[in-house]
Formats: structure tokens, sequence, C-alpha cells
């Protein structure tokens, strides 16, 4: 077995920056969310691509895709929804086993209650500590990571 590719000090620093950061700012959103708008972060992820889905509807499976998370997660946060009646669930027409989560007019206008404060609290914790062009290079950066991730 070969010895590893330790990482040298600028390659820790950044390693241990990112950890923080995203870390810090993911809390700080969940936080903003729970108290002004009653919503985990993965609560308010699964609003946004239904609002912006043709219909207002999301096949299950492919929610999951987007969000990255799991089926049993997805299924779990979007009962949470339906809960409150914010999204309900329709079964697919061609599909028996397939299932789409749907908008509702109530999940709509929670969203649209909920969405200036999330933006202002995105651009306090991460994009307004930086200038045009760190943006512009974190941008590409995670990127980059992303694609990586996707393909393997």
């Amino acid at each position: 077995m070969s010895e590893p590719r330790w990482l040298d000090e600028l390659e820790m620093a950044a390693w241990q920056g990112f950890l923080e950061a995203s870390n810090r700012v993911a809390r700080r959103l969940e936080q903003q969310l729970k108290d002004e708008a009653g919503l985990s972060h993965p609560q308010y992820e699964i609003l946004v691509h239904l609002a912006d889905a043709p219909g207002g509807e999301i096949r299950m499976t492919e929610l999951a895709e987007r969000l990255i998370t799991s089926k049993s997660g997805l299924t779990y946060q979007v009962g949470q929804l339906e809960r409150r009646g914010l999204v309900r669930r329709r079964s697919c027409p061609t599909d028996v086993r397939g299932v789409f989560a749907v908008l509702t007019d109530e999940g709509r206008a929670t969203l649209r209650g909920a969405a200036p404060g999330h933006v202002a609290a995105v651009r306090e914790a991460l994009i307004d500590v930086l200038d045009r062009d760190q943006l512009a290079v974190l941008a590409e950066a995670l990127g980059e990571v992303g694609r990586r991730l996707r393909r393997s």
C-alpha cells in the first residue's frame, strides 16, 4: 500500500476553510429558515424546485436526484410539507410505481413569504462577504468540484 498524499499547508487551509465556512453557512441558513418560515433547508429547497417546475410538480425520483438526497429522506421531508398543506402527492398515470410531488397554492405562498429573508441571509452569510472576483473564483472552483463528483 502506498503512502497517502498528505495535504500541504495551503491544501489543509483550503480544506479547513471550506469545512468551517460550509458548516457555518448551512447552520445560519437552517436557523434563519426555521425562525422566519418554520421550514428546514431541505423543505425550502423542495418548494423552490417545485415552484420552478412546469405545473409545479416533479416526479419524486427526479426530485431526489436534483436535491442530492435519498428517496427515503425526500419522502420524509415531503411528508412533513404535505402535513402542512404545502405539497401534495399524486400518482403517475403512466407508471403505477411513480409518484409526483405537487406544490399547493399554500406552498407557493409560503415560499414567496420565505424567499426574501432567505436571500438576505444568503447575502449576509456568503455573497456580500466576497467581492466579485472572489465570487467568480468560488463559483468556478465549486462548479468544477460538483461536475467532477457528478461524473464519478
